[in-house]
């Protein structure tokens, strides 16, 4: 997942903070981020118990905005923004027809500000892409902007994470989802019921020039409640117990939504989205792969790109993999071919450099998602 770092790198507005906190950084998405703080496991762990904090600011910002931006978007975009308004966020992908399969673009959550306004937050590596599709598609009258640098991003994830937020004079009671534009010591700041590890939690986006205000008062408040600040280390195990995907892994212009078991966020009675022919014939004829959880049986660690076989039979290949803090043993996520017909609870083998690992197929996520208590 990580990659090798390079001199051409992004930096996030938080960066000096990281350092004086003792993060450990590499490359992700073309930016220089915080892996590990404290150490994976344990801001796994406090996230799962407590509180952890992570600054994401890496990932993208866009805005559609001019008469008819909500119409527009829709049509765009997979999941229907028919079904919230605003103070809501939704799920969505952005699709394209690739080979005659619905590739995705990227993966993104948009904030539903008006009819004539959409606030877009795609993956880091992928928010030119979004950008540049919608602007080649648009409609007069609308302005679509690159905002990466308008908002910092700061995830408070965990069983106290209402309390570290709340404890701010910041709002905590929306619905999973939902947000709110507030102010925390003269700076904006939109917070959403949004997440990525299967707690309750929050997503804050403050001024991007100022977010060091909200993210010293955050790293006090988390403190005190027990928590830590955690890295990219801690996400990306934490969205794999859950079974979350991640463009790139789970997600991509080859991996198809309904691959992914995304299709919950495909407006499927919509009469125009982007890849929506494509989609709907594979749904008819069902889809060739699909995303599957494999439980090790035994020690070993899984990894992304390695080869699952039913007896001597290749069958599937996995996408991500990791030890499991909460588990305690190693996990992974795998397209598995339709055609194998492997029910969860068989057991498969995983070829990890020739030593061949047992596995359970498993349906995620693995641990008990409270996202939306």
């Amino acid at each position: 997942m990580w990659l090798a770092v390079s001199d051409n790198l992004l930096h996030g507005p938080l960066e000096n903070r990281h350092r004086e906190l003792g993060a450990s950084f590499a490359e992700f998405g073309g930016w220089l981020m915080p892996v590990s703080y404290a150490g994976t496991v344990a801001e796994h762990t406090a996230t799962r118990t407590t509180v952890g904090l992570f600054d994401v600011s890496h990932l993208g910002k866009a805005l559609v905005k001019g008469p008819g931006a909500a119409e527009y978007v829709n049509s765009a975009f997979t999941n229907d923004l028919g079904r919230i308004g605003p103070g809501k966020a939704q799920y969505t992908l952005c699709c394209t027809e690739v080979g005659g399969v619905a590739g995705v673009i990227d993966d993104l959550i948009a904030y539903y500000v008006s009819d004539d306004e959409i606030f877009l937050v795609p993956n880091a590596a992928n928010t030119a892409a979004v950008v540049a599709a919608l602007i080649e598609r648009a409609p007069d009258g609308l302005a679509i902007t690159d905002e990466h640098r308008s908002r910092a991003v700061l995830a408070v994830q965990g069983p106290k994470s209402a309390e570290v937020v709340g404890g701010l004079g910041l709002p905590t009671d929306m619905d999973y989802m939902g947000y709110a534009d507030a102010a925390f010591g003269g700076v904006e700041v939109r917070v959403c019921r949004t997440g990525y590890t299967g707690e309750h939690g929050y997503e804050l986006l403050p001024d991007w020039d100022r977010a060091a205000v909200v993210f010293d008062a955050l790293v006090e408040a988390v403190a005190a409640a027990g928590g830590e600040p955690a890295g990219l280390g801690a996400r990306d195990t934490l969205r794999t117990e859950m079974g979350y995907p991640l463009h790139g892994h789970e997600l991509s212009l080859d991996i198809s939504p309904l691959q992914a078991r995304c299709g919950w966020a495909v407006g499927w009675k919509k009469d125009a989205f982007w890849g929506r022919e494509a989609l709907l014939a594979e749904k008819e004829a069902g889809p060739r792969r699909t995303l599957r959880g494999l439980k090790a049986l035994g020690r070993g660690v899984l990894r992304g790109d390695l080869t699952v076989l039913d007896g001597e039979t290749p069958v599937g290949i996995t996408t991500s993999g990791t030890f499991s803090p909460t588990l305690k043993v190693g996990i992974a996520l795998a397209l598995i071919d339709t055609a194998a017909d492997i029910a969860d609870g068989r057991k498969v083998v995983v070829d990890v450099r020739g030593r061949m690992i047992e596995c359970e197929v498993v349906k995620p996520p693995f641990v008990d998602t409270r996202t939306r208590s």
